[in-house]
């Protein structure tokens, strides 16, 4: 945990989660009292405006988690995608790296819903990462990471939308992810698995669904599938993920991978049989640090860390009434906000994309800027 206050600016930054998906929380809601929740909501409800009491969320907002995936690691996976020579190892490496932005996440507890413009602007080395919030209904998520030296570029554009179904919340994640790796001529594209969190019979969250990787300029895809327990916790594994690398053109399946991924993930070579370990987790999740403040005077009122200072220091001191207040200020201050730009009749829009929808309801965006500057924040190395 990381607070600093100079000139009437605070800024709150939280440890990020490790492999076992501790964070500065205390130990998980009891069922009864998750349960209570959602006594009055019936099954297939859209849960996107549910407002979740600040005791069960975790001191840290989507952006700063989804940031998190990219530049808290362990090892530089995201390097070795481009460092590889040929174009089938370079897909190997992004399938791992696509594995490694998975983090373990906390039954019990939640993020902070971001406010629109909220933004947050970390870096790491060379790697320097921009997030905002574009959208706050529905609530979509943008994120541009570049690392100049390397000539690597992230674009992701990310849409949750939580409904429950009796006995579980499903968050279903839409959108698009990109990872173009420029000096390669090379642009993969994925997407994200669902998020599935259990109420009844055995409490539980897991990351759970199918990942398509695909990169038309070395004609090769990748098929990815996230698994879990069944609802009895009986059947099925935990944390687990399988799948191939084939050829678009023929289907012809060149590798198949199997394994965990909060531990190891291996992969057989259908030629030679070969056996490869191509992640572990213990490798990923090792040593990470807590981003720190490098430029105070950089930082941006509408960095996540700031904005909801208040409410993380309530929440790491249990003062829950404090907590409320802190939760209830940021969005009565975003409802002013709404109501002045109505009477001036202005729309906002992002200050770091543009922001486009297709006729099939599908959120995408573009980075207005090439190149994601360094940020005030950075992740220290040592």
């Amino acid at each position: 945990m990381v607070t600093i206050i100079k000139d009437e600016k605070k800024i709150f930054l939280s440890r990020p989660h490790s492999i076992n998906g501790d964070s500065e929380v205390d130990s998980p809601k009891s069922i009864q009292r998750i349960s209570s929740l959602f006594k009055n909501i019936k099954p297939g409800f859209d849960l996107t405006n549910f407002k979740l009491p600040p005791l069960f969320n975790l001191p840290k907002s989507h952006l700063q988690c989804y940031g998190e995936t990219v530049y808290c690691m362990g090892t530089d996976m995201l390097n070795r995608c481009n460092q590889a020579d040929s174009p089938v190892d370079r897909f190997i490496s992004v399938v791992a790296w696509n594995i490694s932005t998975l983090r373990p996440p906390i039954f019990g507890f939640a993020p902070y819903n971001p406010i629109l413009g909220e933004t947050h602007h970390v870096s790491r080395a060379n790697l320097n990462v921009l997030l905002e919030q574009i959208s706050h209904h529905p609530p979509v998520s943008a994120l541009h990471a570049t690392d100049e030296k390397q000539k690597i570029q992230l674009i992701w554009c990310q849409q949750c939308v939580p409904k429950f179904n009796g006995i579980a919340v499903v968050n279903e994640v839409r959108g698009k992810r990109q990872l173009k790796l420029l000096s390669r001529g090379e642009t993969y594209e994925m997407n994200s698995p669902d998020l599935l969190i259990r109420i009844l019979p055995t409490p539980g969250v897991d990351w759970d669904g199918d990942v398509r990787i695909r990169c038309p300029e070395n004609g090769l895809e990748a098929e990815l599938h996230y698994g879990h327990k069944s609802f009895l916790g009986l059947r099925g594994s935990h944390r687990s993920v399988k799948g191939k690398i084939l050829e678009t053109s023929t289907k012809r399946t060149l590798f198949e991978f199997n394994g965990n991924w909060d531990r190891t993930v291996t992969m057989k070579d259908n030629a030679s049989r070969k056996l490869t370990v191509i992640y572990n987790a213990e490798e990923v999740y090792s040593g990470l640090k807590t981003p720190v403040v490098n430029d105070l005077q950089g930082v941006l009122s509408t960095e996540s860390a700031a904005v909801w200072s208040e409410l993380s220091e309530a929440l790491m001191r249990h003062d829950w009434e404090k907590a409320n207040e802190a939760k209830n200020a940021v969005e009565e201050k975003q409802r002013e906000l709404l109501r002045e730009r109505e009477s001036k009749g202005e729309t906002w829009v992002p200050q770091h994309f543009t922001l486009t929808r297709n006729k099939d309801g599908v959120w995408d965006c573009l980075p207005i800027h090439q190149w994601v500057p360094p940020a005030p924040i950075i992740v220290p190395l040592s």
